[in-house]
């Protein structure tokens, strides 16, 4: 049996801390896992910004919810949906994603959870285990799934590499560089044709 696991941001819809990076003003919160290879050392390094700036998730959130899929990316899930199970594997947080979940028509998503303060601070961040996305997979391959991944950043590649086949979708020039094995796509179609074919 086959499952697909996607990456969300940058896959399904724009980068959230680039469209907050834009929204606030703060330049340096551009920075996201397609630069920085080390999770954890990336947020907290966005944590500590927002703390310098008094930003908190109330103003991520007015930025969520003014963030639409990318065009074709609700189309292309819809269509890969008719044909098999799909999960959405994400380093975001629970807090982001209830938005860009209803525009996509729900799909199942693992990710993780901000800890906020009542007054909207985020003060830390809980993920659901080290290496989510390859453990994720590695879980699915455990009870009997074949997984497909796709996703654009460093932190995809484990899953990509640990799945049946795997692919890079819009990623970077450095990233296809490092991984000229992996098959990489700009477009949904070829993309969902590429999958339909491991499907088979």
């Amino acid at each position: 049996m086959n499952i697909v696991c996607l990456d969300l941001e940058g896959v399904l819809v724009p980068e959230i801390w680039i469209a907050f990076s834009k929204a606030s003003g703060i330049p340096e919160l551009k920075r996201t896992t397609r630069d920085e290879p080390d999770y954890n050392k990336l947020m907290n390094w966005r944590l500590n910004i927002l703390r310098e700036h008094g930003l908190g998730l109330n103003e991520i959130k007015a930025t969520i919810e003014k963030i639409d899929p990318m065009p074709g990316a609700r189309e292309f899930l819809d269509a890969l949906r008719e044909k098999t199970q799909v999960i959405i594997l994400s380093d975001t947080f629970t807090q982001f994603a209830g938005p860009l979940m209803k525009k996509l028509g729900w799909p199942t998503i693992f990710c993780n959870t901000l800890e906020v303060a009542p007054d909207g601070a985020v003060t830390g961040f809980r993920m659901r285990a080290e290496k989510t996305k390859l453990v994720s997979v590695k879980a699915l391959q455990s009870i009997g799934f074949d997984t497909i991944a796709a996703g654009d950043s460093y932190n995809d590649l484990a899953m990509i590499q640990a799945s049946k086949a795997g692919f890079l979708f819009r990623s970077t020039e450095q990233i296809k560089k490092d991984h000229p094995e992996l098959p990489a796509f700009e477009e949904y179609d070829e993309l969902l044709a590429a999958i339909k074919k491991e499907l088979d």
